[in-house]
């Protein structure tokens, strides 16, 4: 069957205002799926899935045993959208063969009722249009649909003898070990060639998801105790330890993380992977990317691998389903905790006014909450969807476009708590530094006890670039490192910001460390390449509108200058760098730091009560995927409330309204007044 595609939405990047909406599968102007019954493609496509069928039938009946016994269940693919509920279900029982062009998918195949596994058809056909081209994914959902241009010329008997053989070795016990995810087989109908791949689960599936109760229960958190791998790290299982293949996670016919993971062979200072998979939001496609940079391909693909599923859990409820939709105002007159959204920042009445799309938020507006857990009160919390899935779908839940800070994966709840924890003390501060020009330390980072630190540093160097690092804490004693790589001559690619955060101010200064090696190799070229639309952003901040306009904006040598309170003007002198022991020991103008046990509890609730003697809750909602926690992982959401948020695009910045951002550094001991206006640093912040 060949398929050609019909009137797709045009490819429109986002707005910059626009919230995230699910494609309505029932609404009431879609047009009818191409080959259902009635449609003028019905008898093309089913004579070819006759025939397909027929003759697999046939050929299956010559091997005897199983395949005689299991049937095939022929339907062609790209003609309907999966991700709708209307969606043809898969004949139970059956082997599911799926065809599309020169191709055929075999499986997964059947098990026995109440064994539990999965996946099942279904996930194969919503996985398989998850990494279909754009111009394919908008003509089944949001399009006119797909045709048949005639009938297939790959359904021959040839064909169809490779296809049966493929199902009777499966059906007789035999094919590949793909670990924890089963087979499907994809089958050239052309060369007969043969390839396999693993297929993960959907969670959303509705033929074999299982969601999880969103109860009191369930959201309740022990810690327990969680001995450390190493007594100089934070990680409970080492990162070689889990079963993460990449083929489940990005592969071209079902890959739950995209259709491939690109190694940047062209990096000098880390070995970088990425990936990447789209979301639809209303009428785009949301691409996401994941990846990792450590110091060989086979690590970056492991970490890239566990952020893209952290993405992935993170986005929207995929376990866990918000069962309260009610009021703020009614909650409280329940007597139900429940946190204001208030509290962690919303979007100026200007902007809603230049959008009016995005409805505010008011106490009295009926949203969606799911249940969190307070680590300080030790009770459930209820929390507003959309301040922890950040793309939690229905444009009448969304008053603001929460990111992904704050959400983190780890061996144990305790881990990924703890790294969570890290990363919302690191942005607050971060941002508390950069609006408020706050005056920090500088880190000598040769003085670092790490090889590998001092070796980047001077790497860096070669490729032109000075790597300067400061102490960032401001509120809690945790150190957090903000990195910066510096080109000394002030030509195109002039900076890149990074941070780090954690207990051991080494593991913090290496984390920001990774991030400006990784992005300032590249900064000078992307810089230049982009260079006509990046000037803009310096005479009209409005233009900085989404992710990777903040920290590209800082290639454009005119907006260093807006650094100078942190880096110092270009050409004056500045004050010698500070020792690691001068900065974090008991000695004379150290600030010492919480100490650090063998146990990530013990850490992680250190961490806790520091928080909470500063007068802040700690919230963690948890959003493991049943995929996630078969293979040990947990997700997690942490959320401080009153910390900064961190915000993308100019005029979605809710930290400048907060008044933490006016009186922190006055409550740190680092400014005599709270801050006013004249005093805030009005720049977008550079934040990767």
């Amino acid at each position: 069957m060949a398929v050609e595609t019909l009137r797709g939405a045009p490819d429109v990047p986002p707005a910059p205002d626009a919230p995230d909406a699910q494609h309505a599968p029932d609404a009431p102007d879609a047009p009818p799926a191409p080959g259902a019954p009635g449609t003028p493609d019905a008898p093309v496509l089913g004579e070819s899935t006759r025939l397909l069928g027929e003759l697999l039938r046939e050929r299956l009946a010559r091997h005897g045993g199983a395949a005689v016994t299991t049937p095939p269940d022929v339907q062609p693919l790209g003609v309907r959208d999966a991700f709708t509920a209307d969606a043809t279900p898969p004949e139970a029982g059956a082997v599911p063969v799926r065809y599309y062009g020169r191709h055929a998918v075999v499986g997964p195949l059947p098990v026995p009722d109440g064994t539990g596994r999965r996946p099942c058809a279904r996930c194969l056909e919503r996985r398989w249009q998850a990494v279909r081209s754009v111009a394919l994914r908008e003509a089944l959902e949001i399009g006119s649909g797909t045709r048949a241009a005639g009938p297939s010329p790959y359904v021959t008997p040839f064909a169809a003898e490779a296809v049966a053989g493929v199902i009777a070795a499966r059906l007789a016990g035999g094919g590949p070990d793909t670990g924890a995810f089963p087979a499907v087989h994809l089958v050239d109908l052309q060369t007969l060639a043969v390839r396999h791949y693993p297929l993960v689960p959907d969670p959303e599936c509705p033929g074999c998801g299982q969601p999880e109760p969103d109860s009191d229960e369930a959201a309740a958190i022990i810690l327990k105790p969680a001995p450390k791998l190493r007594p100089d790290g934070f990680r409970v299982r080492d990162l070689r330890d889990y079963e993460l293949p990449v083929e489940p996670y990005a592969n071209p016919i079902c890959g739950s993380l995209g259709p491939s993971v690109v190694h940047d062979v062209s990096s000098t200072s880390t070995s970088a992977t990425i990936g990447c998979f789209s979301l639809r939001s209303g009428p785009y496609l949301r691409e996401t990317f994941w990846g990792g940079h450590a110091d060989t391909f086979a690590d970056s693909v492991r970490i890239g691998v566990l952020e893209g599923l952290e993405r992935y859990a993170g986005m929207r409820p995929r376990a866990r389903y918000a069962q309260v939709h009610a009021a703020l105002d009614t909650l409280r007159a329940e007597g139900r905790a429940a946190l204001d959204p208030r509290v962690c920042g919303l979007y100026s009445d200007a902007f809603h006014r230049a959008n009016p799309r995005v409805r505010p938020f008011t106490p009295d507006r009926e949203i969606s909450w799911v249940r969190g857990w307070s680590l300080r009160d030790g009770h459930t919390v209820l929390v507003p969807e959309v301040l922890t899935y950040y793309h939690s779908p229905g444009l009448e839940n969304r008053f603001v476009q929460e990111s992904s800070n704050g959400c983190a994966s780890g061996g144990a709840l305790e881990e990924a708590v703890y790294f969570g924890l890290m990363e919302v003390v690191e942005r607050d501060a971060f941002l508390l530094s950069w609006y408020g020009r706050a005056a920090l330390p500088e880190i000598d980072p040769r003085t670092s006890r790490r090889p590998a630190t001092r070796q980047m540093v001077d790497r860096l160097e070669m490729y032109g670039y000075e790597a300067r690092f400061f102490d960032t804490r401001i509120t809690f004693p945790v150190p957090v490192v903000t990195g910066v790589a510096v080109r000394p001559d002030g030509g195109p690619g002039r900076m890149c910001f990074g941070a780090g955060a954690g207990l051991d101010p080494e593991a913090a200064l290496a984390g920001a460390l990774c991030e400006i090696a990784t992005d300032a190799v590249n900064l000078r070229g992307r810089t230049e390449r982009d260079e006509k639309r990046l000037r803009a952003m310096a005479t009209d901040f409005a233009k900085v509108e989404a992710l990777h306009d903040h920290p590209l904006a800082y290639g454009i040598p005119e907006m260093g200058d807006h650094a100078d309170f942190l880096l110092g003007a270009p050409g004056s002198v500045r004050p010698p760098g500070r020792s690691f022991d001068e900065l974090y020991g008991d000695g004379p103008g150290g600030r010492p730091v919480l100490p650090v046990s063998d146990d990530l509890r013990e850490d992680l609730l250190r961490c806790v009560d520091a928080v909470a003697a500063a007068g802040f809750d700690v919230v963690v909602v948890d959003q493991t995927m049943p995929e996630q926690r078969d293979l040990g992982l947990t997700t997690v959401s942490v959320i401080v409330p009153g910390l900064l948020p961190i915000d993308f695009g100019w005029t979605r910045q809710r930290a400048l309204g907060m008044p933490r951002l006016r009186t922190a550094l006055r409550e740190a001991g680092l400014r005599s007044a709270d801050l006013t206006d004249a005093d805030l640093n009005w720049a977008p912040h550079p934040f990767p």
